[in-house]
């Protein structure tokens, strides 16, 4: 009995190290695939997958025939491992600031083909044929080649480890160190655990079969555990993103990936082992149990989530945190904000016994927005919208009632400034004797601070999304820094934060202008860690956006010919760039408009903007002298 349930533990677990292999798979797939070490980590997730998704089958499978299948299969991924752990070694070395020059990766390479050579092996003698007659410990018989590619298997994975150390060894912070070790401890786990170690070891198998099946149950737990360790080490790997959103990302993953699944499938092997165990039929109670399981673990993930995000991931900054996570939920937007004044509006309708009232925000440009009710909108009435401002100027810094025209008005200012910034009117139209009793008075009193307390909220809300605006591209450039410098620090904090030179130079100019307009490839574009744009935010009051636009319209005026503007050949450049980015139009009308093909519009808008980088990288080279003039005058 105490060996049934330790051999179901073990299968158990040997699917969940399935499971949890792929679902990190997936993960460095979909989230860091551009860094070296993250795709080297994925090939060795790929072979553990392989190893234990083919020991699972042969754990369960019945057939002689089938059961040498799965054993075979299984050194597809064990063939492949030391090769995958040469590679991510030498990644690790290049990451920290040791790339090869050739040697190491000329190794690599000889691995890959090394190991290509055995797999040719595998229906040939790589292994013998399966052991008969062993039921708790099925295997195949070892050969001469076995111990060949053990011993290779044990050589490569000694020059691994060396090439772990020396990347340990060169790590300098406390932060890249720890996880640099946590990243090696890790990596014993596929290494370890994915070794069919019975082809060496089936007698002692066979006369300590308790021991032998507590020994690999202990083993897979490790192996689960430090496979996570890995993860998370190599999580952080190629991405700009904050420590906490690296460690919530994959921590949310883990919880919906690996353990949903492997939950859904204990509860459901369980469930049909106690089925077969007890005589019971359980084909209508294992799919129920299945749903209800993901149902509740969803759930449990839902409701526990926002607990041990705060109190793991946030650390000293609990506090901010909470406040950003929760702001969404607590955001006015603008549909927001007339719910509610429609709402006060209504009320001031139905006190003051009128037909129609209206809400008008203002700024210095004129009217924001307008919210009524009871009518149709005043401001079609141009007189109103025309005089509107006038009345504001003359009226608006006391917060008396006012007549004019047809409406009551009543300036709504903000009662946190000092000067008393008018915010808006609230107007209602009247009867021409229509006088309004103390209660009246009081009520729309109430209803005016209301009215008032939103529009400040909204103004409030306006001054942090501006801040927010102009601090997006300099918190950018800092995670990007420090995402980069967390294991080669030196190197890339002593680099130019946008290399002039860079082949993506070109596109990051596309992108820009694409969303020249607004959108997030101009606000959150690389080029706004240029000198020239930091520059040009001193004329454009400090706004980072609208001095890229700036530098952007006047690098595009470098490839303007002089004179008038004329669609011939010499203007073709500017005027492609002009009407595309500048005044929006389609594709097919430009082409028209300039009679050429779409495809040569394409080759010549790549033409375009290659001037109009090559003008930016002049204007910053310009720039980068003057802020250099002016330091060497300050040491003098």
């Amino acid at each position: 009995m105490i060996l049934t349930s330790i051999q179901t533990l073990n299968d158990l677990l040997t699917a969940g190290i399935a499971v949890t292999a792929f679902s990190l798979l997936i993960y460095a797939l979909s989230f860091n695939l551009r860094d070296r070490v993250a795709r080297s980590f994925a090939f060795i997730m790929l072979c553990v997958v392989i190893v234990y998704v083919a020991d699972s089958f042969a754990s369960v499978t019945a057939s002689a025939q089938q059961l040498n299948t799965w054993l075979r299969l299984q050194w597809l991924g064990i063939i492949f491992l030391p090769a995958a752990y040469l590679h991510i070694s030498d990644a690790l070395l290049e990451t920290t600031g040791r790339p090869s020059r050739g040697r190491r990766r000329r190794i690599v390479r000889l691995n890959y083909i090394i190991a290509f050579a055995f797999l040719l092996t595998l229906p040939f003698g790589l292994v013998g044929p399966l052991v008969q007659n062993v039921e708790l410990a099925p295997h195949l018989q070892r050969t001469w080649l076995t111990w060949l590619f053990t011993v290779y298997y044990a050589l490569v994975m000694g020059l691994a480890w060396a090439n772990f150390w020396r990347a340990y060894q060169r790590t300098v912070t406390s932060t890249s160190r720890r996880r640099m070790g946590y990243l090696i401890a890790g990596a014993l786990a596929p290494a370890l655990g994915s070794y069919p170690y019975l082809l060496f070891g089936s007698g002692f198998a066979a006369r300590y079969q308790l021991v032998f099946w507590l020994v690999v149950t202990i083993s897979n737990l490790l192996v689960s555990a430090l496979l996570i360790v890995m993860a998370y080490a190599v999580a952080f790997f190629g991405v700009p993103w904050p420590d906490r959103v690296v460690k919530r990302r994959l921590a949310k993953w883990l919880m919906r990936g690996p353990v949903t699944a492997s939950s859904v499938l204990a509860v459901t092997t369980v469930l049909r082992r106690l089925g077969f165990n007890f005589g019971l039929p359980n084909s209508a109670i294992v799919p129920v149990a299945m749903v209800f399981t993901i149902l509740i673990m969803e759930h449990v993930i839902t409701f526990v989530a926002p607990l041990w995000e705060r109190w793991l991931f946030n650390g000293g900054d609990r506090g901010n945190m909470d406040i950003l996570q929760t702001l969404e939920e607590r955001l006015l937007t603008t549909g927001d904000l007339r719910q509610f004044l429609e709402a006060v509006l209504a009320a001031v309708v139905d006190r003051l016994q009128v037909d129609q009232a209206f809400v008008a925000a203002l700024s210095s440009q004129g009217v924001d927005f307008v919210v009524t009710i009871g009518g149709d909108n005043p401001f079609e009435n141009e007189d109103l919208s025309t005089n509107l401002l006038q009345v504001a100027a003359q009226n608006g810094l006391s917060e008396s009632l006012f007549s004019s025209g047809d409406y009551w008005f009543i300036p709504l200012l903000d009662q946190e400034s000092e000067s008393g910034e008018l915010l808006g009117l609230l107007g209602v139209l009247h009867n021409a004797d229509q006088d309004l009793d103390p209660e009246q008075v009081e009520a729309l009193s109430i209803l005016t601070e209301r009215a008032v307390m939103a529009l400040q909220d909204r103004k409030r809300q306006q001054q942090v999304f501006s801040s927010l605006e102009a601090l997006s591209p300099t918190m950018s450039i800092i995670q990007r820094l420090r995402a980069a410098a967390r294991y080669d620090g030196t190197e890339v904090l002593t680099t130019p934060e946008v290399p002039l030179e860079n082949r993506k130079l070109s596109q990051w100019v596309k992108d820009a202008l694409t969303h020249y307009w607004g959108g997030p490839k101009l606000t959150e574009s690389p080029l706004m860690g240029l000198s020239v744009v930091q520059q040009a935010m001193q004329e454009n009051e400090g706004n980072p956006t609208n001095a890229l636009r700036a530098i952007l319209r006047k690098a595009i005026e470098y490839t303007r010919p002089e004179g008038e503007r004329r669609f011939t050949a010499d203007w073709i450049l500017y005027n492609i760039l002009e009407m595309k980015f500048m005044e929006g139009r389609k594709v097919r009308e430009i082409a028209m408009r300039l009679a050429m093909s779409e495809a040569d519009l394409y080759r010549k808008q790549r033409v375009a903007i290659e001037a109009v980088a090559n003008a930016i990288v002049e204007m910053e080279q310009e720039a980068l002298q003057e802020v250099s003039q002016i330091a060497t005058v300050y040491k003098e």
